[in-house]
Formats: structure tokens, sequence, C-alpha cells
């Protein structure tokens, strides 16, 4: 008998990662799908305090936007090997409500080069 040696997709797999950009913490998963099956390969929780950082006028502070690059930044160690087609990204109530939400988010994107 001889080895293997070619293997299709279907048996190596894919890796796959949602993130979660939440107004008090960010989550990540990372999955592998191979064969039928989903196997979580990690998951990562770090409580950034980003509403904490929106003020009355709905302005994100430099401080609260920096904790959450910082963040990113540890995230984007973890999905460089992973296709972004196969990432995908969401944020709650606090980016949606601040103002200068573009700025926190044209950061993340290079961050991620998402």
């Amino acid at each position: 008998m001889q080895p293997q040696t070619d293997f299709d997709a279907e048996t190596l797999g894919e890796y796959y990662a949602a993130v979660d950009l939440g107004s008090n913490s960010f989550h990540m998963v990372v999955v592998h799908v191979a064969n039928g099956s989903v196997q979580i390969i990690g998951k990562v929780k770090q409580k950034v305090r980003l509403a904490a950082g929106l003020d009355k006028d709905m302005v994100l502070s430099k401080e609260a936007m920096q904790r959450g690059w910082d963040c990113l930044q540890t995230f984007a160690e973890r999905l460089q090997d992973i296709p972004a087609s196969n990432i995908r990204i969401v944020a709650t109530a606090t980016l949606r409500l601040a103002v200068n939400a573009q700025t926190f988010i044209d950061k993340a994107e290079k961050i991620l080069h998402h």
C-alpha cells in the first residue's frame, strides 16, 4: 500500500474565524472545518471597555480606541494564516453610535489586514 501523497481540500479542511467587537469585551473564535465536522481551535476574550470611552457627544476617546487596537493586534497574530474570506468581524452598539467610529475602523482594518 502506498502512502497518500495528495490531500484534497475536504481532508485538510479550512480554518475560519469570527471576531465580535463588543462594547465591553472583544471576542474571537477560530474553528477548523474538515470532513464535515467543526472543531473549535481557540477562543479569546479580552476586556477593552470600549463603551466606557464614549462621551455624552458620542465621541470615542483615544484611550478606548487604543485599548481596542491593542486587543486587535493580539487577534491579528492568530488570524494571520486564515484567508480574509474566512474571517467575519461584527461590531456592536458602541461602534455604531460613535461619531468617530470610522477612525477606529480604519486603523482596525490595517491591523487585521482585512
